[in-house]
């Protein structure tokens, strides 16, 4: 969508945010978001996924209303928002460009994590709001919805922001890092976003991705949140009952893929992998991905990818 009206013309931004996570969904952006919040000098945005640059119901309301989300914020602090929308290609391929438009000097975050474990996680997130059908597995969506593989390309995902942004405001980092040494990879972010203090943290803020997530249809939303009902249930439905109806809405265990599932999904995730590692000087494949991860020092950008800023 190209630029919308008045309310779109530049302005002085009077508020806008130091820094961004854009990404990538199911890679534990909320625990970060969280942990930074929890620092003294950094506000985060709330909600904390605006997808300002991305939905465009969102960006129809103006620059005003995002400069809102951080208006009330004290001044002197470190300003931020997270919004997974904003690496989801070709979902939503203005994103990279309104973000250099409207916040060039924000330091950007992107986070990545194995890509069949994050496929995996995506798929029961879809299954659960109902974008992917109750009765289609693991083993079809992957090949009946794109996005499941298509938000797993990091290179593809990541290279419109090394071209406008360049290598240095951008920082890679792996969930499977975080998860090992939490307190360096926070204190590696807080470096990258200009934070002068010490960071701290805090376990009780952390957020695991659940293995269980209970699937709710708008009728039966509407149901389970009217008070009397669910009291009448309560009283009235015997427990084994109400346990029978809550297993239908419910995903018990973690889906596994067939193993030729798997073997399509390396070969169509493993080029971009590879371009991937080039980008950071590594050798990165779906096959040992967690290893080659963690392994060495953190991750930075080679100085040698192709990718020119401009």
């Amino acid at each position: 969508m190209g630029r919308q009206m008045d309310k779109h013309q530049h302005t002085t931004l009077e508020v806008r945010p130091d820094f961004v996570i854009i990404g990538a969904m199911k890679c534990a952006t909320s625990t970060i978001h969280d942990q930074l919040a929890h620092q003294p000098g950094i506000s985060m945005s709330e909600p904390k996924e605006p997808n300002f640059f991305s939905d465009d119901a969102h960006w129809r309301m103006g620059i005003s209303w995002y400069e809102s989300l951080f208006a009330s914020m004290p001044s002197a602090d470190l300003k931020g928002e997270s919004s997974t929308h904003y690496t989801k290609l070709p979902t939503y391929p203005q994103c990279a460009k309104r973000v250099r438009e409207w916040v060039p000097d924000a330091k950007l975050i992107y986070v990545m994590r194995d890509p069949v474990d994050r496929i995996v996680s995506q798929y029961i997130h879809e299954w659960s709001v109902h974008v992917i059908a109750k009765d289609c597995s693991i083993d079809q969506a992957i090949r009946e919805h794109p996005m499941l593989v298509d938000y797993s390309r990091y290179a593809m995902q990541i290279e419109p922001y090394i071209k406008l942004f360049g290598r240095e405001s951008i920082l890679p980092v792996f969930f499977e890092r975080m998860m090992r040494e939490p307190q360096a990879e926070l204190e590696r972010i807080a470096r990258h976003i200009g934070y002068a203090g010490d960071v701290h943290w805090h376990d009780d803020e952390a957020k695991n991705v659940s293995s269980q997530r209970q699937r709710r249809s708008p009728v039966l939303n509407k149901m389970l949140d009217v008070r009397l009902i669910q009291m009448a249930r309560r009283t009235l439905m015997p427990e084994s009952i109400r346990s029978k109806i809550r297993s239908r809405w419910t995903m018990d265990q973690r889906p596994q893929l067939a193993d030729d599932s798997l073997a399509h999904l390396h070969e169509q995730l493993d080029p971009d992998l590879a371009r991937l590692g080039k980008h950071l000087g590594m050798e990165l494949s779906c096959q040992g991905f967690k290893e080659q991860v963690v392994a060495g020092d953190a991750p930075r950008w080679s100085t040698a990818t192709g990718v020119e800023h401009g």
